[in-house]
């Protein structure tokens, strides 16, 4: 049975961020997109790190029995996904990483509470003017408008890095049980962590993106997918197949 991809998005964004990846992953693997509590087609939930994994569940569950499944996340979602796999060690052929290889803690995480206050003293107006012109500046209107069109969520912020400063260590990954990918940019400095993932999980295997960022999956969607795609294969077994990077 070919392998099934859960792609769960980062903070701030939605299902949408996927877009990119989309053309990409669907024609060799199943793909299910997630929207977060509080983000998306679920905006109108309340977030909590135990809803979350629910939804996860939820569309891991509704899968064909014994297809093999790999869940990607990204960011927030990259925790989400590690809580995820924690509590269901078994359901899993494979489990990606991405843009999460750092323990929320000390500077980083205050940092984060810093942004999510101002974020709160600007207002989402002012903020969704500001993330359009960034991303606009950044990335091709090809690649970037599906992504712009599916809207920020900024009132789950402060919830969401609350929940992950508090709950989600390296540790969760020492029950897991199915293969592990840490993928991140080269330029992430969500990655500095990466070492203390793999003592918590040392069947874990890192792979860096060169000259990508936190938004990886936007820096360069080819490289993203065709790594994701060529996990895919090592932890399931099946032939995906792979594409031409975006150089």
């Amino acid at each position: 049975m070919p392998a099934h991809v859960v792609l769960v998005h980062g903070s701030r964004l939605s299902s949408t961020q996927w877009a990119p990846q989309l053309p990409l992953l669907a024609p060799r693997v199943g793909v299910t997109l997630v929207d977060l509590p509080g983000h998306g087609l679920r905006v109108a939930e309340r977030f909590t790190l135990v809803r979350c994994v629910e939804v996860v569940a939820q569309a891991v569950e509704a899968l064909p029995p014994r297809q093999p499944v790999v869940v990607v996340g990204h960011s927030l979602g990259g925790y989400v996904a590690m809580a995820y796999a924690a509590k269901h060690a078994d359901a899993l052929a494979g489990l990606v990483l991405a843009g999460c290889s750092t323990t929320p803690t000390g500077l980083g995480a205050a940092t984060y509470r810093g942004v999510a206050r101002l974020t709160d003293r600007v207002g989402p107006a002012r903020m969704t003017r500001f993330n359009d012109w960034v991303l606009r500046r950044l990335y091709p209107a090809e690649l970037v408008e599906p992504v712009i069109a599916g809207g920020y969520f900024f009132a789950p912020t402060a919830a969401a890095w609350r929940e992950v400063m508090t709950y989600c260590r390296p540790s969760m990954l020492a029950a897991v049980r199915c293969p592990v990918l840490l993928l991140n940019g080269q330029y992430d400095q969500f990655r500095v962590g990466a070492r203390a993932f793999l003592r918590a999980c040392p069947a874990a295997r890192v792979e860096v993106l060169p000259k990508a960022t936190h938004l990886a999956n936007l820096d360069r969607p080819v490289a993203f997918a065709d790594a994701v795609l060529r996990f895919v294969d090592s932890a399931t077994g099946e032939d995906a197949g792979t594409i031409v990077d975006d150089e």
